[in-house]
C-alpha cells in the first residue's frame, strides 16, 4: 500500500470545457448557479464523506461561492468534517495554458480567488493550486507563486494529455518551472504512463487502469505524508443513480 492524497474537484457541469474557459472548445454556459446534475452529486458525496469520514481537500472555483446553494451546503460540509481542506481550482474555470502567455491576467485572478476562498473556508483554507482542468503551462509557474501559493496539484504527466503543458507540450519542462518557482508540486498518479483520475476514472479500458492502481492506494494522508495524488469530481457521484464511488478500499 501507498500513501495517498486524496483530491476532490467542485467543477459543475457549466465549468467543463466545452462549456467555458477554451478558446476552442467552449460552446456556452448551459446554466447559470448550481445545477441539479451537481445537487444530487453534492448529496451523494456528502453521504460518502459522512460514511468514510475520510481526510481529502477539495479544490473549490471561487466563483462557486457566488452561488449561496453551493456556498451554504460546502459551509455545512467543513463545519462537520474538520479533517478536510480547501484549496484554489482558480476563480473561473478558465484554461490558461490554452490562451496567450497573460501573467498580469492570472495574476489578478489568483490574488481575487485566494482572497475569496480563504475568507470563507479560514482555517479549512490552504495555499494550494490545482490549475482547471490540468493547463498549466510553464510561465504560469512563477506567477502561481508570486500570488502566494505553496503547493501545486496540476500536473498530470501522462504523454496522452501534453497538450495542456503549454506550447512545448513538456510536462518536465512544467515540472522544472514549479521547482525553480520555489512551489511543491504533487502531480497526479498515472500507470502505464496512462491518466488514472478524473474523466480516466470513467473513460473505457482507461478506468481499468485506474481501478488497478486505485486499489493499491493508502493510507489516506496529507500532501507532507503522500507518495501519491489522485482526484475525482464531485459531479462522479451523481453516476450510477447516485451509487458511484472511488475505487478506493475503504467500504
Amino acid at each position: 500500500m501507498k500513501p495517498v492524497w486524496l483530491t476532490v474537484d467542485s467543477d459543475d457541469i457549466r465549468h467543463v470545457p466545452s462549456s467555458q474557459g477554451h478558446p476552442h472548445r467552449s460552446r456556452g454556459v448551459p446554466h447559470q448557479g448550481t445545477s441539479q446534475q451537481m445537487l444530487r452529486a453534492m448529496s451523494s458525496f456528502r453521504e460518502w464523506l459522512d460514511r468514510t469520514q475520510v481526510s481529502l481537500t477539495i479544490f473549490v472555483i471561487a466563483d462557486q461561492l457566488d452561488d449561496p446553494v453551493f456556498a451554504d451546503w460546502l459551509s455545512d460540509l467543513l463545519k462537520r468534517h474538520p479533517q478536510v481542506t480547501i484549496g484554489c481550482h482558480g476563480l473561473t474555470h478558465r484554461c490558461w495554458s490554452a490562451y496567450p502567455e497573460d501573467s498580469e491576467g492570472l495574476l489578478n485572478a489568483l490574488v481575487e480567488a485566494d482572497v475569496k476562498l480563504h475568507n470563507f473556508a479560514k482555517e479549512a483554507w490552504r495555499p494550494w493550486f490545482r490549475a482547471p482542468a490540468g493547463y498549466i503551462a510553464p510561465w504560469m509557474a512563477p506567477v502561481i507563486a508570486k500570488a502566494g501559493f505553496e503547493l501545486d496539484s496540476s500536473v498530470n504527466p501522462s504523454w496522452l494529455v501534453r497538450k495542456k503543458a503549454g506550447p512545448w507540450k513538456d510536462w518536465n519542462a512544467v515540472q522544472k518551472a514549479l521547482k525553480d518557482s520555489g512551489l511543491e508540486s504533487m502531480p497526479w498518479l498515472c500507470r502505464l504512463s496512462l491518466p488514472t483520475c478524473g474523466p480516466a476514472l470513467s473513460i473505457p479500458v482507461l478506468s481499468w487502469n485506474a481501478r488497478k492502481a486505485w486499489s493499491k492506494l493508502g493510507p489516506f494522508v496529507m500532501p507532507d505524508e503522500a507518495e501519491h495524488t489522485v482526484y475525482w469530481h464531485i459531479l462522479d457521484h451523481g453516476k450510477n443513480n447516485g451509487k458511484w464511488k472511488p475505487p478506493l478500499m475503504l467500504e
